[in-house]
């Protein structure tokens, strides 16, 4: 295989670990329930992208043909991701009473 190619998976192979152990640490550190959506809804999907991207130049590079599997664990995951990051909101919001009164009232 081509060194640039092996020097572009690697560095999208670290790109995305980065992101991963970014969604994962803001999983684990972040205070409350609304702010631990963000890690796993926003950096986790960027790195599991980037994974997802090397995966794709590695195979294509070494079989010599395009397969489409990644490409459709991507368009899953892309779609999949924010719906239910937004549901989960939703249903943390409605759950607690207690919290839905701290909410900022609207003004008229």
């Amino acid at each position: 295989m081509n060194p640039i190619v092996e020097a572009l998976v690697a560095a999208l192979i670290l790109i995305g670990a980065f992101f991963l152990l970014v969604g994962a640490l803001g999983l684990a550190r972040l205070p409350d329930m609304m702010r631990r959506l963000h890690g796993p809804t926003k950096a986790t999907t960027l790195g599991i992208g980037s994974l997802l991207i090397a995966s794709i130049i590695y195979f294509t590079a070494t079989r010599g043909g395009f397969s489409v599997h990644e490409l459709l664990i991507a368009l899953f995951l892309f779609l999949t991701a924010p719906v239910s990051a937004q549901m989960l909101a939703k249903a943390h919001l409605l759950r607690s009473r207690a919290e839905r009164s701290q909410l900022p009232q609207p003004t008229e």
